[in-house]
């Protein structure tokens, strides 16, 4: 089990930038995400090079993978042996039978997960792409599929952690993006909670960007975040 509670996202478009983060972050005991950006623009070899930086941080490559479950299998495979991270993801929505591809197909070392609904969403977003709501429903249906295929947990918005805790049960892993500490910006996220808030509730790790990274000293900000919900 993973045991860093917060990740932070590193969701930039600049190897040196990002390997600095990284190196200053690798003083406080939190994960790293790296997401569709950062691969998009450099690959596996960049991942390679931003993690060699702290080689002891754990790795949440949020990629999100959705397709056909051949495809998504050998993506899965590729990127999971090579890389090895604590956490890869896919998109729940691609279905059982995908989702039991991806989870054979994964390095055993890695934790495969599920996106359920994107914190971008509300329930007007997903009633515009013809999703059941409110999105507590679709969460709840996508991710005890989820279970159904075997994988280690979801992706969700803190709103849900409570009522996915009680259909999943405690060894189901939540990961929780739209996290902000008190006073922090919005930005693009509809469905937020604190972190003492969410870790309160049963989320077992947190995904936090904007406010570690744009901070002045981002240690110290993930430290100060730390200390908050000791």
């Amino acid at each position: 089990m993973v045991s860093q509670k917060i990740f932070c996202a590193i969701d930039v478009s600049d190897l040196d930038k990002a390997k600095t983060l990284i190196k200053s972050l690798s003083e406080a005991d939190i994960g790293i995400k790296l997401g569709l950006e950062f691969f998009n623009h450099f690959g596996p070899d960049g991942i390679e090079q931003a993690m060699s930086v702290a080689p002891d941080a754990p790795l949440f490559l949020d990629l999100k993978f959705h397709d056909i479950p051949n495809t998504v299998a050998g993506a899965v495979k590729a990127v999971s042996h090579r890389l090895k991270p604590a956490y890869l993801n896919v998109h729940a929505a691609g279905g059982y039978d995908m989702m039991v591809a991806a989870k054979q197909a994964c390095f055993e070392g890695s934790k495969l997960l599920a996106v359920t609904v994107l914190t971008s969403l509300d329930d007007g977003a997903l009633s515009d792409v013809g999703q059941q709501t409110p999105a507590e429903a679709q969460v709840q249906t996508l991710a005890q599929l989820t279970k159904k295929a075997g994988l280690e947990g979801v992706v969700c918005s803190s709103k849900e952690i409570d009522v996915l805790r009680n259909a999943c049960g405690n060894d189901f892993v939540l990961m929780t993006p739209g996290i902000r500490p008190a006073g922090s910006a919005l930005n693009d996220q509809k469905r937020v909670m604190t972190p003492k808030q969410a870790l309160d509730l049963g989320a077992t790790h947190l995904v936090i960007g904007r406010p570690i990274t744009q901070a002045d000293n981002p240690a110290q900000a993930a430290r100060d975040i730390l200390e908050s919900i000791k």
